[in-house]
């Protein structure tokens, strides 16, 4: 199930994620299912992260729509050709990231 972000939590974030490099790139093989893995597993690691399009640049939106249904993220925003994705670490213990007022 895809995580669910109010516009407050969108700008929480967003504010977080400027610091952030991105830690995966799009290049000339476009959405691959390694692709969509890596998104995945950095998901977990990180929770928020930035995803850089070298390529594909003129379909990263529905790119980045595909991304959020294959990993169940949530699309924080879309700047340039970089996208800010989140989901919450599946293990509330280990989570890093708190939402405002509690989050989801």
């Amino acid at each position: 199930m895809a995580t669910v972000l109010t516009n407050k939590d969108r700008r929480y974030l967003r504010s977080r994620a400027q610091t952030l490099k991105p830690v995966v790139v799009v290049g000339k093989l476009g959405l691959t299912d390694a692709l969509a893995g890596a998104v995945d597993r950095a998901l977990t690691e990180h929770e928020l992260i930035k995803v850089k399009f070298n390529d594909f640049k003129d379909d990263k939106h529905e790119l980045v729509q595909e991304l959020e249904t294959r990993t169940g993220c949530a699309v924080c925003t879309v700047i340039g050709h970089v996208a800010v994705l989140y989901r919450p670490h599946p293990d509330e213990d280990k989570r890093r990231i708190e939402l405002p007022e509690g989050g989801r």
